[in-house]
């Protein structure tokens, strides 16, 4: 349970300001089918987690627990600190909204998750809890907690969050997790 809630947390609160949170805001406005672009995002975000998780799990297995201690408290650390950089507005490419509001969301948010924040905060949340369902779970279902409310309640929401608060609250969170990554013992693989 405890690689639940961490990869909800985690996920939820690194996402809110980010790039696919801005993605979320415009498509909202682009598009009058909200269910469709929810839809999109919990596709994309599924699969991008799942490869995420995937790599996570694997790469544990040739490392051992004392060296992947190290590398994953120290990247948490280096991803809270990340964490303080606002992400640019992209303007997502006008030539993937004809594939309607599910379709351009999947690919945007898929794309949009390559390299990003939470992507590889769920590479290191599945190398360190070694739980693939519930890391991908949770993950994906941070990113539903911090992209859904913005769908639906869009700019209103986006003028009422801080986002700089919620930046240090995100890097407080994650370099939390590298410490006490790095204070444990070596990570058990199960």
């Amino acid at each position: 349970m405890e690689a639940l809630f961490s990869s909800t947390l985690g996920v939820a609160i690194a996402e809110i300001g980010d790039k696919t949170q801005l993605l979320a805001l415009f498509l909202a406005a682009r598009f009058a089918q909200k269910n469709a672009i929810v839809a999109g995002i919990f596709v994309a975000t599924l699969l991008n987690h799942l490869l995420s998780a995937v790599l996570g799990v694997w790469l544990a297995q040739f490392v051992s627990p004392d060296t992947m201690k190290w590398i994953v408290g120290g990247s948490f650390i280096a991803v809270g600190l990340w964490l303080l950089l606002p992400d640019k507005d992209d303007n997502p490419d006008n030539r993937w909204l004809k594939y309607g509001a599910f379709g351009a969301t999947v690919l945007l948010f898929f794309m949009a998750e390559i390299g990003d924040k939470t992507q590889i905060a769920t590479v290191l949340l599945a190398a360190k809890y070694q739980s693939l369902l519930w890391v991908v779970f949770g993950s994906t279902l941070g990113m539903m907690l911090a992209n859904v409310p913005v769908v639906y309640l869009g700019e209103m929401l986006m003028k009422k969050i801080p986002a700089k608060a919620v930046r240090f609250a995100a890097c407080a969170l994650f370099c939390v997790l590298g410490l006490m990554t790095l204070a444990g013992g070596g990570i058990t693989l199960h």
